[in-house]
């Protein structure tokens, strides 16, 4: 404790972050890096595989989601011109039918130009370059057959060609054999967002909206069974599947741990408020017996975030790419009965800022579709980042818009774009959003799921304290919509307030009111913490002994907050009796008579099956 007192912050995480690894994986990305990092890999969770020509039913670019067979429906599209409207009118917009600027015509005294937060972003960020998928490899002529290295899952990542598409070869004369244009087998990050919609891939995201992505259409690449149970068990292997394999690729090629080496490593994993037990628990077995990593800890996103800032209460509010959650934490304690849950986030902010260019009529006559074509969807959330804020009057702006149309010749074209401070008010009136285009993943595989559970998992009341009021670690876990408060149409004013006054106490609640920390892409929106606190003073209750609201500014990069929180709680002592040793859980699991016993919690997240000896 005296070292610690004394230490440099900066020594104390380059002495002890270097074999530490931290996780978070978020609602469309995953932010991965070591504990000695400034800022972590924040990579786009997803992968894509090829698909044979020849036996495959979709031989061009295919994106495998449960959101492609959803429509907006026309009352939705009411709700959402009647939401408009309300803004438009709140921001003090002009109504279509007024005259609107042309191209060429200097931009009105109101109308500006944002650049985005960096100095250095180019006038052109949102054109992207197609990804090459095929690469150009030498290889000894005599095959060489290396022992499989220890801690390395059976499944192999990195697959070699398929033997249908045989790679193209000559000779050099000295014993080695090219290998030309032979195709990538699997493709992750951005670069699989990027993929000509002509070649053969198809491309999966095994979380969406805060959840495991179990869904019919959730990939083309591997048989389902015929049963109604049998399809989701499927599915749940490939969801599985995918996250071990985007993990393990971002270990390998990103942060250059060998597989041989990473017993020496341990994690932590940083998990959102959204994820249910069980999700939890398939996560934890991925990273310590998957992965080989030595130990392993889970901690709740929205304390990481609140350590993040250097803050022990606040009201968390984390703003992701397709979910928000509300959380108000405590002394270092989230309170589970505050935890809200909104369907939607930055990627819903990006789909109505089309909708509101091709409403004014200023976008391009360019078939832009992002959900179908993920590039359109990287193209709108550059535009988004670099324009969008909230801000009273007309605001405009000049940019290029490019098409993707054609993978050969990509156009452009210089548009001003009207409008912009419409979207990100959707964060407030989520109707302007249609969050229902973009549902999340069906919940009934959750229950069907109870066979696939070892009996290790089997629990009995007596393993547990009397505090938990006799029930068994899951039965104490009831699914997501019970277990975590989920509005799909209340604004974000709406939800700070409810979850703060849900904490009961006068003097906790003038607290988390002077301390509402953004988190999250999101969060950075010019303009929207003086927003949110204006509109949530009016919105407490006349009764309630409330005078002032404060929205704190982030100490760094919002979207990184919840990470650099988890590289702190990991790199201090408090939490150590919380790591899970791979031996441990491999070998015991959770069974009555292992010699250890796991500590119960109103949240899984916050001390995820913490053990100590008996």
């Amino acid at each position: 404790m005296d070292y610690l007192k004394t230490v440099v912050p900066s020594q104390l995480m380059a002495e002890r972050g270097s074999n530490l690894v931290v996780i978070n994986p978020g609602s469309a990305n995953v932010r991965m890096g070591f504990a000695s990092q400034d800022v972590p890999f924040n990579i786009p969770h997803c992968i894509a595989r090829r698909i044979n020509p020849q036996e495959g039913k979709e031989p061009k670019f295919s994106v495998r989601d449960q959101m492609l067979n959803c429509r907006v429906s026309s009352s939705q599209n009411a709700e959402r011109e009647s939401a408009y409207d309300i803004i438009a009118a709140l921001m003090k917009i002009p109504f279509l039918d007024e005259e609107m600027p042309s191209l060429n015509q200097p931009l009105p005294p109101k109308m500006g130009r944002v650049d985005g937060f960096s100095s250095q972003q180019s006038r052109d960020d949102s054109k992207f370059t197609w990804t090459n998928v095929t690469e150009t490899s030498i290889k000894p002529s005599t095959s060489i057959v290396l022992p499989n290295p220890p801690n390395l899952p059976d499944r192999s990542v990195h697959k070699d060609a398929e033997e249908d598409t045989p790679p193209s070869t000559s000779g050099d004369g000295n014993g080695h054999d090219f290998e030309e244009n032979k195709y990538k087998e699997v493709i992750f990050g951005e670069d699989a967002l990027k993929i000509p919609p002509s070649e053969s891939y198809c491309l999966s995201r095994p979380i969406r909206r805060g959840h495991f992505n179990v869904s019919h259409n959730y990939s083309l690449h591997q048989a389902v069974s015929g049963s109604q149970k049998g399809w989701r068990k499927d599915k749940l292997r490939m969801v599985l599947e995918d996250l071990r394999t985007i993990w393990n690729w971002i270990l390998t090629e990103k942060l250059h741990i060998n597989p041989r080496d990473r017993g020496l490593y341990s994690a932590i994993l940083v998990l959102g408020e959204t994820f249910d037990n069980r999700e939890i628990k398939e996560m934890m077995s991925i990273v310590l017996h998957d992965l080989g990593f030595s130990t392993a800890v889970v901690h709740q996103e929205a304390l990481a975030a609140a350590f993040g800032n250097g803050l022990s209460t606040a009201c968390v509010v984390n703003i992701g790419a397709q979910v928000t959650q509300v959380v108000c934490v405590e002394d270092g304690v989230a309170l589970p009965h505050t935890a809200l849950a909104l369907p939607y986030g930055g990627d819903d902010i990006s789909r109505c800022l089309l909708w509101v260019q091709r409403r004014h009529r200023t976008w391009p006559n360019f078939q832009t579709d992002p959900v179908s074509k993920p590039i359109d969807m990287l193209m709108l959330n550059k535009i988004k980042e670099s324009y969008s804020q909230i801000r009273s009057g007309t605001f405009d702006a000049v940019t290029l818009v490019h098409s993707y149309d054609n993978e050969r010749s990509a156009g452009h074209q210089k548009t001003r774009l009207s409008a912009l401070n419409v979207p990100p008010m959707g964060l407030l009136y989520p109707r302007v959003l249609v969050p229902e285009e973009y549902p999340p993943p069906p919940r009934s595989w959750f229950q069907d799921y109870d066979d696939m559970l070892e009996d290790t998992w089997q629990t009995s009341d007596s393993l547990y304290p009397s505090g938990n009021g006799g029930y068994g670690m899951w039965d104490n876990y009831p699914m997501f919509p019970t277990r975590l408060k989920k509005f799909d149409n209340i604004g974000l004013v709406e939800a700070i307030v409810s979850s703060v006054l849900s904490t009961g106490r006068v003097d906790l609640q003038r607290k988390l009111f002077c301390s509402i920390q953004l988190v999250g892409g999101a969060a950075s929106t010019a303009g929207l913490a003086p927003v949110l606190e204006q509109r949530i003073l009016n919105k407490i209750p006349a009764n309630q002994s409330v005078e002032r609201v404060e929205v704190l500014q982030s100490r760094t990069y919002p979207l990184f907050v919840p990470w650099k929180g988890g590289v702190i709680l990991g790199v201090l002592d408090t939490g150590r009796d919380a790591w899970i040793h791979r031996e441990d859980w491999i070998k015991n699991g959770v069974h009555i008579g292992s010699g250890r016993k796991y500590k119960d919690s109103y949240f899984l997240q916050a001390q995820v099956m913490c053990y100590y000896n008996i």
